[in-house]
């Protein structure tokens, strides 16, 4: 457990639970706890999925612009992989990832919510990408995300302007996946999250893998990728359960052991 950064298991649920006062700025130290608690919730059975918090005010307001503020070219080129590796760990946890938007979600907070699988926004949630304010452009994943996301051309008025985006048109542009009350959104996150309690685990491991790799490749290889998960499935317990349940008892009512 890191000192901004900590894992809370309950029910099968992972929270990431940021909590460095007042506004969750991204240093490196939290960019670092951020990776380690990826790597936990990654490695821990008796988690099923991942919700992503700030806490009730704020997602994550951005980078720590003091710390950067002293940075010189040499120091950047050194830590700019960290970052952006820290940021892909929860990318890549291969599990389903929620992340529960309160407040601000800006600058790295807008890019680490951009690793999750859904992101769900309170009301009056604000989310964006203002690294150009700053004479820079967004460097863990902003570009990249954000335009596969929403397409190019939101994501270039969107970093190209630095704007606010409120949360209804995050909604409206794709950009969030449901808006809800402040006070519900990270039941709501939990809520989502804990479906996945009892869920075939290696079977929605690789729905998820198959989609994020194929959209990093062309379509023929998308769907080998496909093909080989589809395929490995077939050496799971829980592929035998389901489908015998299925034969037995009809669609819906298999119990998995996640094996």
């Amino acid at each position: 457990m890191g000192e901004f950064v900590r894992l809370e298991v309950a029910d099968g649920v992972g929270t990431i639970r940021l909590d460095r006062p007042k506004m969750n700025a991204l240093n490196e130290q939290v960019q670092e706890e951020i990776r380690g608690t990826a790597a936990e919730a990654t490695a821990r059975d008796d988690v099923k999925a991942v919700v992503v918090y700030g806490g009730e005010r704020v997602f994550a307001a951005g980078a720590d612009v003091k710390e950067m503020a002293e940075m010189s070219h040499t120091d950047m080129v050194k830590r700019s992989s960290g970052l952006t590796s820290a940021f892909t760990a929860v990318a890549r946890i291969p599990k389903p990832v929620v992340a529960a938007i309160t407040g601000y979600a800006l600058g790295g907070g807008c890019e680490l919510a951009l690793c999750a699988d859904v992101r769900f926004a309170a009301e009056d949630a604000t989310l964006g990408q203002p690294e150009i304010l700053l004479g820079i452009i967004p460097g863990a994943g902003g570009t990249q995300r954000l335009s596969r996301l929403v397409g190019p051309s939101v994501a270039k008025d969107i970093i190209f302007t630095g704007r606010f985006v409120p949360a209804d048109e995050a909604l409206r542009i794709g950009l969030v996946d449901r808006v809800v009350p402040a006070d519900r959104v990270y039941d709501e996150a939990v809520a989502w999250a804990a479906q996945f309690a009892g869920a075939a685990t290696y079977a929605v491991r690789a729905a998820k893998e198959a989609i994020d790799r194929g959209l990093e490749v062309d379509l023929e290889t998308g769907l080998e990728i496909e093909r080989q998960h589809f395929a490995a499935l077939f050496a799971t317990e829980d592929r035998t359960t389901g489908m015998r349940s299925f034969v037995e008892n009809g669609p819906g009512k298999a119990r998995f052991e996640g094996r």
